[in-house]
């Protein structure tokens, strides 16, 4: 990581266009030096607009616009921080940007304001994120998860979880401490207790971060079935346009086709297969292997079927991951006369409808809709994959350690169990982190941020 303490960094942090304003953002201990030589001679008052005119070094003038200077720490990154702002041409901005760095500061890496607001104490990691995934929102819905994870919904979540963890583990390891008391603290029921209430809202977190990435990255929701039932079609009616060939013939899909739709603010990646069937030919048995993948790897496996073949296709749902969820759509009710409804069997959600007269896919649409997070409520937050995955370790810790004590109260075996959780719930925030994850975050950033 870099020594923020040691070097002043600059970059355009905005470039609307010439009849826009643009941003000069620069941070670092030499920002006040820069801001009193930018205003000839004037120190700036802190956190007050001033209009000047911005000069290069021979005295030529650059630009007019506004000088505003942030003392440390009360600033996005903690450290001094100014911002230049001027009229939105890319030139000029350039060779303002060229004149900070002149005067003492560097080009910025990319992230590197909000990897500063990090290091010094601004944000926490999962904040930090939230700044990038506000930046690439591509809905309404992502926009405000990511502006209350930003807030820091999510972190007051994960912050309460290691605080109980602690109070467990505090518990747990003062039992080991006095093996030979005649008292077995590790069967005190308070301790199975305390870890069952732990697991409960664990739970519940973690399926609101898999809600947090749906709202952040869209549902991926993988369209399959056999050949000719009408997954194209179905494709194309969710589309509003001919994204894909539609013919009577059976395997006129070969190969995975994308498509992101928006409904009503939330984001859907529709994925469109190859009809799933054995064949022996090489190019529709390449879309057959690739479809499967695309189905392991889906939020969301849509089967596509018909009346002739609804219940024998559930077997092209076998063996998928857990994290896989399921939805049943009977497709060409217009050739049975079969009124577009929906049903709920043994816990797989079914629905009729017609990819080509368009009836029952409201209801599709509104189930799509409900299974990427819409409705979440004023609570939902944006997360990220790595967080579930963090998530995912705490649980099978906590698991292991409610297995171990209920079977041994093997309390040496528990405790590990706890402390490993108490880590993995530290990678979400950055209280336990590497230099390596935290490189791989920050330049993922964009410039200037």
């Amino acid at each position: 990581m870099p020594d923020a303490d040691n070097d002043t960094i600059a970059a355009i942090a905005s470039a609307p266009g010439p009849a826009g304003v643009g941003v000069v953002r620069v941070s670092g201990p030499q920002v006040p030096a820069i801001a009193q030589l930018l205003l000839g001679g004037r120190r700036p008052t802190p956190r007050h607009a001033h209009l000047t005119a911005f000069r290069g070094g021979d005295g030529e003038l650059i630009d007019r616009g506004l000088l505003l200077h942030f003392p440390a720490p009360h600033s996005y990154t903690g450290e001094h921080v100014l911002e230049l702002q001027g009229h939105g041409s890319a030139v000029l901005l350039d060779l303002l940007l060229r004149r900070v760095c002149a005067l003492g500061a560097r080009l910025a890496r990319p992230g590197e304001f909000t990897e500063r607001a990090f290091l010094n104490g601004k944000l926490d990691l999962a904040q930090a994120e939230a700044v990038a995934d506000l930046i690439a929102a591509r809905s309404e819905a992502g926009a405000r998860a990511a502006l209350r994870s930003l807030d820091g919904a999510f972190s007051r979540r994960v912050h309460a979880l290691q605080e109980a963890l602690v109070a467990l583990r505090v518990h747990v390891e003062a039992a080991i401490d006095f093996p030979e008391e005649e008292i077995d603290f590790l069967a005190d029921p308070a301790i199975a207790r305390q870890l069952e209430t732990l697991r409960t809202q664990l739970a519940g977190l973690l399926a609101e971060a898999r809600r947090g990435v749906r709202l952040t990255d869209g549902l991926k929701v993988a369209i399959v079935g056999r050949p000719n039932v009408g997954k194209s079609s179905l494709l194309n009616a969710l589309a509003q346009s001919d994204r894909a060939i539609v013919t009577p013939i059976a395997g006129t899909t070969r190969d995975v086709l994308r498509e992101t739709v928006s409904l009503d603010g939330v984001v859907l990646e529709l994925v469109d297969t190859a009809g799933l069937r054995e064949t022996q030919d090489t190019v529709e048995r390449e879309g057959v292997r690739r479809a499967r993948g695309e189905l392991a790897g889906a939020d969301l496996a849509l089967l596509v079927t018909d009346a002739s073949g609804a219940e024998a296709d559930l077997a092209l749902l076998a063996d998928l991951p857990d994290t896989v969820a399921r939805l049943v759509l009977v497709n060409k009710i217009d050739l049975d006369a079969v009124a577009p409804h929906a049903a709920t069997r043994e816990g797989l959600r079914w629905l009729w409808a017609s990819a080509r007269t368009g009836e029952g896919l409201e209801a599709l649409r509104t189930e799509l809709k409900q299974r990427a997070g819409a409705g979440s409520g004023e609570g939902a937050f944006s997360a990220r994959r790595r967080h579930v995955l963090a998530l995912q370790s705490v649980q099978e810790h906590l698991d292991h350690a409610a297995r171990v004590l209920a079977a041994s109260r093997a309390g040496e075996l528990a405790a590990e169990d706890l402390r490993q959780a108490q880590h993995a719930l530290g990678q979400i925030t950055g209280s336990y982190t590497s230099d390596d994850l935290l490189g791989a975050i920050f330049g993922s950033f964009c410039i200037g941020k």
